[in-house]
């Protein structure tokens, strides 16, 4: 069985070692994690695996071993365990911006692979893209993508389409957030009270996405099948077809695929 380690014990490492738990992908007593914050090692020792602020020390008992610190530290994570990183570890950054390019120039031509997740992650709904580099065999590339899936789902591509996952899902649940903020407050306005207007919202943006999903449905076959002629759907997308909130969805998610590509310079 696969042993895993994590350097970084934080939000999103725990969420991937519950899901890789609850899969059974491998047992507590095979999974390791270091961290230098004592209070984020209390927390990931309740998962019963074994928790240590020693980094080489999670290099030297995992074969898998997630980087999960912030862009700013990584650099000097992977000067610290270069020397411990054996030719048969895979290394997964999670870490935003950081190319693969530049974790080979600090540990050498390694197995290494690239992951953009996003926050959805916390509930096991990640949706996340991942690249793996050349030296990656495709067995290995499979259990990979087995971990990552415990969580949600994720995506193989090309590294040069990571900037575009990181505007579109890594961003994205800010962007939702803010129009289920607009749906909610639009249902106070019309004489919900807050509590009835937010969980209509959400439970409209969680059915959507299901409805989509399962039925194998295109976004505008859901529009055509709600618009009644003569209804109160047709009377409020006269509104939005009138105004620029495509555009303005699409510039957001625009502008932060472009600061992603300056953050990976």
């Amino acid at each position: 069985m696969v042993r895993i380690g994590f350097i970084g014990s934080g939000n999103m490492a725990t969420a991937l070692i519950k899901g890789i738990l609850e899969m059974g992908i491998c047992d507590a007593k095979g999974i390791i994690a270091s961290d230098n914050n004592p209070a984020k090692l209390d927390k990931v020792k309740q998962l019963e695996i074994s928790a240590t602020n020693r980094n080489k020390e999670v290099v030297q008992h995992s074969d898998v071993i997630f980087l999960a610190v912030k862009p700013q530290d990584i650099y000097d994570v992977l000067k610290e365990i270069k020397d411990y990183i054996r030719r048969d570890n895979i290394i997964v950054s999670i870490a935003a911006g950081i190319k693969i390019s530049k974790i080979e120039s600090i540990i050498g031509k390694k197995k290494i692979v690239r992951v953009m997740p996003n926050t959805p992650c916390l509930v096991s709904e990640m949706a996340a893209g991942f690249a793996p580099n050349s030296e990656m065999e495709q067995q290995e590339i499979e259990t990979i993508e087995l971990i990552l899936n415990a969580s949600g789902s994720a995506y193989r591509m090309k590294e040069s389409l990571l900037d575009a996952v990181t505007g579109l899902s890594g961003s994205g649940p800010a962007f939702v957030a803010e129009l289920i903020k607009a749906f909610t407050e639009a249902g106070i306005e019309n004489s919900l009270d807050r509590e009835t207007a937010y969980a209509l919202t959400l439970q409209t943006f969680r059915g959507t996405a299901r409805l989509l999903s399962e039925k194998k449905m295109q976004p505008e076959e859901l529009v055509r099948m709600v618009s009644s002629p003569g209804g109160t759907t047709i009377a409020g997308r006269e509104i939005l077809d009138n105004s620029d909130v495509k555009g303005v969805i699409k510039k957001a998610i625009r502008k932060a695929v472009e600061r992603s590509r300056e953050l990976g310079k």
